[in-house]
C-alpha cells in the first residue's frame, strides 16, 4: 500500500503550475509551498503539472526546480518528479556512471528483483531510449567477475510472474543450492541460473524447502563476510526477491542508525516506494524497531528535506 496522500478534490494542473510559479518568484523560494503541492500528487498528476507549467511559462519545470532548490531536498524532489520507469532508469545510469566509488549493486538488484517483469521491461526501454545503450551493456561494463554474471542475468531476464509452484523442482533446486554453498561454489552457474530465472513463487518454495531440509535459511548459510561484495549482492538478491518490505526496512534502519545519515539510501527508498508499498515498510519498521519510521527520520535529518520526506511518508 502506498503512503502518498492525495487531496480530494485536487486542483487542476494549471492551478498547481501557477502556485509553483508563485513559489519560485519573489525574494526567496517558498520551499514549503512546493512541498505542499508536489508531495501530494501522484505520478500522473505530476506529469500533468509538468506539461501545464511548460505550456504556460515555456519553461521546463524540473530545470526550474533544479535552479531554485538545493542540497538533499533538490536531489529528492528531482527524483520524485519522474515516473517510476524514468526514475529507475536515471538511478541505474547515475550509479553505473560513477567513477569513484564503484557502483552500488544494490540499486540494480532492487530494480531487477522487486519490480514486476513488465516494470523492469519498462525501465530497460526508457534506459535504452535515453542513453542509447542497453541497461545490460552498461552493467556488464561496470562490474566484473561473479557479480557481473549475477547482475547481467538479473536485468536480462523476464521472469514468469504467476503463482504456480513445482514442489519436486523446489526440493531438487534446494539441494543444488545447498551443494554449491557447501562446496563454496557461490558463483556457480546453477546458483545464478536459479536466482535469476525462477519465478518469485518458485523461489519462495525452494527457499522454504532449503530451510526445512537443512535447518537454516539460505542467507544464513552464506559466509558472514560484510566486506565481500558478491556475498552482499547474493543476500540482497534473495531478500529483495522474497521479502522486499523487510529488505527496504533494513536499508532504512541502516541508513538512519549508522554513523552519519545515508541520505542517498534514505531518499532512494522513500521516493521510490511512496507510491507502491511504503505503508507496509513503515509497519515492518515499527514492528522491528518499536519506533515509527517518521520519528526515526525526524530525529536524523532537518529542514525542508525532512518536511518533504515526512510528507511522502504520509506523516
Amino acid at each position: 500500500m502506498a503512503s502518498l496522500k492525495v487531496p480530494h478534490p485536487v486542483p487542476s494542473p494549471a492551478e498547481d503550475a501557477e502556485s509553483l510559479r508563485k513559489a519560485f518568484e519573489g525574494w526567496g523560494t517558498n520551499e514549503k509551498s512546493i512541498i505542499s503541492i508536489l508531495a501530494h500528487r501522484d505520478a500522473a498528476q505530476r506529469m500533468q503539472i509538468r506539461l501545464a507549467y511548460e505550456e504556460l511559462y515555456q519553461q521546463d519545470l524540473i530545470k526550474r526546480m533544479e535552479s531554485e532548490l538545493t542540497g538533499h531536498l533538490e536531489k529528492a524532489m528531482y527524483r520524485w518528479m519522474f515516473g517510476p520507469a524514468e526514475r529507475e532508469a536515471i538511478l541505474v545510469y547515475t550509479e553505473v556512471r560513477k567513477a569513484n566509488p564503484t557502483p552500488d549493486p544494490r540499486v540494480i538488484i532492487e530494480i531487477a528483483c522487486v519490480s514486476s517483469p513488465e516494470e523492469l521491461l519498462a525501465v530497460k526501454k526508457v534506459y535504452q531510449s535515453c542513453y542509447k545503450h542497453s541497461l545490460e551493456e552498461d552493467v556488464a561494463v561496470r562490474f566484473t567477475g561473479d557479480i557481473r554474471k549475477l547482475l547481467v542475468a538479473l536485468v536480462g531476464t523476464y521472469r514468469y510472474d504467476g503463482g504456480e509452484i513445482d514442489t519436486r523442482l523446489a526440493h531438487a533446486e534446494a539441494k543444488t543450492l545447498h551443494d554449491a554453498i557447501d562446496e563454496k561454489a557461490f558463483g556457480h552457474e546453477e546458483v545464478i541460473r536459479i536466482l535469476t530465472t525462477r519465478s518469485k513463487a518458485q523461489l519462495n518454495a525452494t527457499f522454504n524447502c532449503y530451510k526445512d531440509e537443512y535447518g537454516t535459511t539460505i542467507n544464513k548459510s552464506l559466509p558472514a563476510d560484510s566486506e565481500n561484495e558478491f556475498f552482499l549482492a547474493l543476500r540482497a538478491t534473495i531478500r529483495s526477491l522474497t521479502s522486499p518490505c523487510k529488505y527496504f526496512e533494513k536499508l532504512l534502519r541502516n541508513a538512519i542508525i549508522n554513523h552519519g545519515t545515508d541520505e542517498g539510501t534514505l531518499t532512494r527508498v522513500i521516493v521510490s516506494r511512496a507510491e507502491k508499498d511504503l505503508q507496509e515498510i513503515k509497519e515492518v519498521y515499527y514492528k522491528r524497531n518499536n519506533v515509527p519510521l517518521a520519528h526515526a527520520i525526524a530525529k536524523d535529518i532537518s529542514g525542508d528535506y525532512k518536511a518533504f520526506l515526512l510528507a511522502l511518508l504520509g506523516d
